[in-house]
């Protein structure tokens, strides 16, 4: 690994010297194996929702007890006037910090700004601090921001992560509120976080990652506040490293740099002297460490490495401090109204609906999302594995499935083109709210790898009432989302999509609305509804036979194949029971893996491709019996109208009848 470790985030050559000379990194310690498996790795608490109260590693069955926390080097301080270790020139100058993010991009050119003195210049591309800023304007939402952050500790399971952990932290240095996310990952080595601190690299190769673009770490910290520490431990063939990053916009903006300079330090553990090492020469390691000591809430080198403590044998911490204000001068993010959540302040907005139905209206999920964390976290992920928890202010975040709130569920199948190529199959789900139509809350809650990227997306603006509370879920992998998450581009292929969705939800309206009490005002034509039966599944005796038929013989081929998945694919599903069924097709799919970091076994492959072949036969069978009921009512007009001809060649009959006995009379 190379090393250097006062990152200039500006150079388009990483092999060129940075900034200020290419560090040779001591040769790699092993770690012995027996230890690191002895490590006993943090406790959580228990899933049933009970507060955890610590995620500690045990001391004394620890392989890093041993570690000194201090004594490596002394408590060193870069004087504010002291240029000796970076060197600096002129121009550009930065305006002093705000405490309001939107404002905190402002600068003003002048004289006093200091330029980094790099060998090659001309060899570089200049990153300005104002861009940090700028780039994490692309969120608009708080919550946004740090749902990237989860995302990243999510695409983690795959490398042994069981939880994430969202909470208020403190300033040692002022007291004042910080934002802690931590999870026990693969953590991070020196290379990694480097990467991490530096624009555009990802190391995301697997399909069923969230992340992809190299950049969600930069933009949604810089979002939430100026500041940010990383803490980072990582095991990699027997040997154990940390790593300490600091991307400090206040740092930039008040030293007046005018590039992005990131200070790290990097240990390796000893296993044969069972201490610290520093991977990286002292002298560079001692400005780096000041830097950190200086700009960080960390005053000592011991407080610092205290913060692995309970990082246990591997994982990532993440301290976000000098949080934004609001135009209103309070935090932005609020910890005090509720212990148990964090909340955006002052975002709590009145609904515009008859006073008997407001309640019901401001406490409904699709309401709250928008200003609670905990209500965002629940609907965040259509699906995580059992062993994954999230943990926000000590508390288990219970997932929540939308499709328990829906009733009247249909089940549509739709199969996007493009150049006459179906690009997916998608099964979405749509229903009323089970508060309807007191609850006037509608739109489409649309996921891309199982992670929410448009939460109750309204693609209708409703007219007399036509689409409130109709409600849809669905996984839509076809299209690409933005770099923030929230939303998706804009292509031909997501306007059909967006095209498609509102004509489901008028189709829904005008056969259901009915059993609300609406009086339909759009009747549906007989094709037309003939076509929605063959395209959907409705609450009948014959769906709930077909389903039933269905969940045998996909129980069967679990218990044949052996499958040992931890959450079941399919459950027993009572479509007369509309809670249990939307959860249940909701979950499915129609074999998209909402698990994203647990590769489908065959057998799930199997259940998948067997799920669509049932459906495909579900239709043709539906299909047949539309065409023999067709058929029946034709056959009825024609012995109807045959009994009436009968009858009516009767009456002939019985006339010429009485006329030949009224003629034999005469005679």
């Amino acid at each position: 690994m190379g090393g250097i470790e006062i990152i200039d985030l500006s150079s388009d050559d990483e092999s060129e010297k940075v900034i200020p000379i290419a560090v040779k990194q001591e040769p790699d310690l092993v770690l012995d194996v027996k230890q690191e498996k002895s490590t006993n790795k943090g406790q959580l608490a228990n899933r049933n929702g009970s507060r955890i109260h610590s995620v500690r590693q045990d001391s004394e069955n620890n392989i890093f007890s041993n570690i000194p926390r201090n004594g490596l080097v002394a408590n060193q301080w870069l004087p504010p006037g002291d240029d000796s270790d970076i060197s600096y020139a002129s121009p550009i100058c930065a305006a002093p910090l705000t405490r309001q993010f939107w404002k905190a991009g402002t600068y003003d050119d002048g004289p006093a700004c200091k330029k980094v003195t790099v060998q090659n210049a001309k060899n570089y591309l200049h990153v300005h601090p104002m861009f940090l800023h700028s780039n994490a304007t692309s969120h608009k939402w708080a919550f946004g921001a740090i749902a990237e952050l989860l995302d990243n500790a999510v695409d983690e399971i795959q490398n042994g992560a069981t939880f994430v952990l969202v909470d208020k932290t403190s300033n040692p240095k002022d007291g004042s509120p910080a934002l802690l996310i931590q999870d026990d990952g693969g953590g991070m080595d020196p290379e990694a976080m480097r990467h991490c601190m530096s624009f555009g690299f990802s190391d995301k190769k697997s399909k069923l990652a969230i992340g992809q673009y190299g950049n969600g770490f930069k933009t949604s910290t810089m979002r939430l506040g100026a500041d940010v520490i990383v803490f980072s431990r990582h095991m990699s063939n027997g040997i154990l490293t940390q790593s300490i990053g600091l991307l400090s916009y206040t740092f930039l903006v008040q030293e007046k740099l005018d590039r992005i300079v990131v200070p790290m330090v990097n240990y390796e553990f000893n296993s044969s002297t069972g201490s610290l090492e520093i991977l990286n020469g002292k002298e560079h390691f001692v400005t780096n460490l000041s830097l950190i000591l200086r700009w960080s809430p960390y005053s000592s080198e011991e407080e610092l490495l205290g913060q692995f403590n309970d990082v246990g044998s591997h994982g990532t911490k993440v301290i976000i401090y000098n949080l934004w204000l609001n135009d209103d001068g309070n935090l932005e993010l609020d910890f005090d109204t509720d212990p148990e959540d964090i909340r955006i302040a002052g975002d709590v907005r009145k609904i515009d609906t008859i006073p008997a139905w407001r309640e019901a209206n401001e406490k409904h999920i699709a309401h709250r999302f928008r200003f609670c964390l905990r209500v965002y976290m629940s609907i965040l992920y259509l699906r995580i594995p059992e062993t994954f928890h999230m943990f926000l202010r000590g508390i288990v975040v219970q997932p929540h499935n939308i499709a328990d709130d829906l009733k009247y569920p249909e089940f549509i199948l739709y199969k996007p083109q493009v150049g006459g190529t179906v690009e997916a199959t998608v099964v979405t789900t749509v229903g009323f709210l089970k508060e309807a139509p007191r609850v006037i809350m509608h739109g489409f809650n649309v996921y891309h790898k199982s992670r929410l990227i448009l939460p109750f997306w309204q693609v209708v603006n409703y007219l007399d009432s036509r689409g409130r509370g109709v409600v849809g879920i669905l996984q839509a992998d076809f299209v690409e989302p933005t770099h923030n998450k929230q939303d998706f581009e804009k292509t031909s292929l997501f306007q059909k999509l967006e095209a498609r969705l509102k004509e489901m939800t008028w189709e829904y309206w005008d056969v259901h609305c009915r059993l609300l009490g609406y009086r339909e005002k759009y009747p549906v034509p007989k094709a037309k509804q003939a076509e929605l039966n063959r395209s959907s599944y409705s609450v009948d005796a014959k769906a709930a036979n077909e389903n039933a038929e269905l969940r045998k013989r996909t129980m069967r081929n679990t218990s044949e194949q052996g499958s040992n998945n931890k959450r079941k694919i399919y459950e027993s599903v009572d479509l007369h029971n509309s809670k249990k069924h939307a959860k249940e097709e909701n979950i499915k799919g129609v074999g998209l893996s909402q698990n994203m970091q647990v590769i489908p076994s065959p057998a799930e492959q199997m259940l998948d491709q067997e799920t669509l072949i049932l459906l495909e036969e579900n239709q043709k069978l539906r299909t047949k019996c539309l065409e023999s009921e067709k058929i029946q009512e034709e056959l009825n007009l024609k012995v109807t109208d045959l009994r009436s001809k009968i009858e009516e060649a009767r009456g002939q009959h019985n006339l010429l009848l009485a006329q030949l006995q009224l003629l034999d009379v005469k005679d």
